[in-house]
Order: C-alpha cells, then structure tokens, then sequence
C-alpha cells in the first residue's frame, strides 16, 4: 500500500493518541480540542474507540466515533485518523464502506481503519439482542472486512456469503489512499486467530489476552493498564505475523500504553524499547483513569515522547 506524502517522517516510529468515546471524551467539543492540540504539538495520529456502550446499565454519556471522527476531520490537516475499533460484526459491510471511504476523502487520505469483533460481548451485542458468539463473530468480521475491501477497489460487485449478498455493486468515488483505506486488526495476544487475520490486513493491533472474560464491566472494576503489552510481547508478536505475511509491502505493529507526564527522557527511553521490538507505532492512551481530561490535554500539548 502506497505512503501518502503527509506521512513522510525521517523516523520510523508514528505518535498517536489513543482516546475512547466516552466520559470526558463523549463530548465532541473535547475531542476536537483534543486534535487540534495534538495536530500542533506534532502527534501523528488520533483514533478513537467505537463504543456504544461500555457498561450494562450504562450512564456515561458517549458520542459517536465516527460523527467526532468527520469533524476531527474537516478541523485538522495532518493526523491519522479512525476508528480503532469498530466492531465489524454487528456493521453492514456496504454502509462501513461508505463511511470509511466518505472519511478519506474528507480528511484528504488520512484514514485508518481499525477493525475488531467488538468487546465487552454483553453490553455491546448481548443488551441489543445481537450476537455474542465469538466464533460467529469471527466469520461475520472475516465476511465483512472482504465485502468493504471489495467495494473500495471493484465495479460491479456480486457476493453471496453466510451472512451477507450484494448484487452488481459500483461505489463511488474511490477512496483517496489505493487501492483502499488501510486496515489494522485488533485482538488479543497469545490469541492466534485475530494475529493471521491481521496478517491478511495492513497492520496489528494487539492487546494481552485479560485474566477473566471481559464481561460485567464497571468503572471501578476495570483495569485498562492490564492490557498494555510488553515490548518483549510486540516483539513476538510483531514476528508471528511477519512470518505469515504475504510480501513485503508496509505492515504496521501497533503499541499501545501511557507514558507519564513530566519525564521526557523516561518517556522517550519506553517508547524507544517498543520500537525496537518491531513497533512503527505508538499510542498514548488516554482515560479519565489517568487524569481529567484537562490533565491529559495538558500532556498532549507537551508533544510526542521522541527525542
């Protein structure tokens, strides 16, 4: 997949920030304040979970991702940027089309899509009476993701699957970015499945694998750090796919995690060990369990952790 000029970097390692969709960074208003800050402070990407509720019984307030995502959009010019993840399972692959492809050529090529099953299972699927089943997921995901990069790059599209039909299909315009926006899979690590799935794709973005099922979410029983991976983890990762890989065209390694503010060198020393093991990008995650939000704009404006 061809490099967009705006991507021309003279390192190898991207900087972005990681953001949900919901609490301090439900309203809209923050998370274009958000961008516009991290634009100018010389982040390279911003993405945004894609959650229609975290919680059973939820009363958080949330927006929705790909509203903020037009809007962040239309306000910047230089950021990555999409949905990391939207839950395939549950999309209709012709609709997800049109909305990806409508955010790269409103963002001018700029668009990452960021796919997944979708968790927690229970309050995302299960309380709208949806599939929870991992397995169906899977080959909805499979189904899906094949219907969406189809109608990016063919004319006439014809498709009769498990789950969906499409019948002599033509979407236009095209997308910016060729032959279609790139798509980075999320999963979780030892989990193999999501890790040759991603191998098909253009990148990874995997989390460790939680102790316990991930249902029954509250805000005072979850743990986002848990799921941070080691550098010695993107490594082996970022190996197992490598090796499954078609050719050798660009394929991203995702990390993720929290540096913390006021300590550049220690910061960049963390970021830099993630490189290393085989990651192209790193992403600053950011949640009211680490601070307010005015505390976690306060530390994007500080910059990326590079030297």
């Amino acid at each position: 997949m061809s490099e967009p000029a705006h991507r021309a970097k003279e390192h190898a390692m991207y900087h972005g920030v990681y953001v949900p969709n919901f609490g301090a960074y439900g309203d809209p208003h923050n998370l274009l304040a958000l961008a516009e800050t991290a634009e100018a402070a010389g982040w390279d990407g911003l993405f945004l979970w894609d959650h229609l509720q975290l919680y059973r019984k939820s009363e958080v307030p949330a927006t929705d991702a790909w509203l903020a995502l037009a809007a962040i959009a239309a306000r910047t010019r230089r950021l990555r940027l999409g949905p990391l993840v939207t839950p395939v399972p549950r999309r209709r692959p012709w609709k997800l089309a049109r909305e990806i492809v409508s955010l790269d050529v409103l963002s001018r090529g700029r668009a990452v899509l960021g796919v997944g099953l979708g968790a927690p299972a229970d309050a995302e699927f299960g309380c709208f009476g949806e599939e929870t089943d991992d397995r169906v997921r899977a080959r909805r995901l499979d189904e899906g993701l094949a219907i969406v990069d189809r109608l990016q790059r063919e004319r006439d599209v014809c498709h009769a699957g498990e789950f969906h039909r499409v019948e002599d299909v033509s979407f236009l315009p095209q997308p910016v970015q060729r032959p279609r926006v790139p798509v980075w899979v999320a999963g979780f690590w030892p989990n193999t499945a999501p890790m040759r799935r991603a191998a098909r794709w253009d990148g990874v973005f995997p989390l460790k694998l939680p102790s316990a099922p991930i249902t029954g979410l509250t805000p005072q029983n979850i743990d986002w750090s848990g799921l941070w991976m080691t550098p010695a983890e993107i490594g082996d990762c970022a190996a197992f796919v490598a090796a499954r890989r078609p050719d050798g065209s660009r394929f991203d390694v995702v990390a993720s995690g929290a540096t913390l503010p006021g300590d550049r060198r220690a910061a960049c020393r963390r970021v830099a060990a993630f490189e290393a093991a085989g990651a192209t990008w790193w992403l600053e995650w950011l949640d009211e369990q680490r601070g307010s939000f005015e505390a976690m704009l306060a530390h994007v404006r500080n910059g990326p952790p590079q030297p």
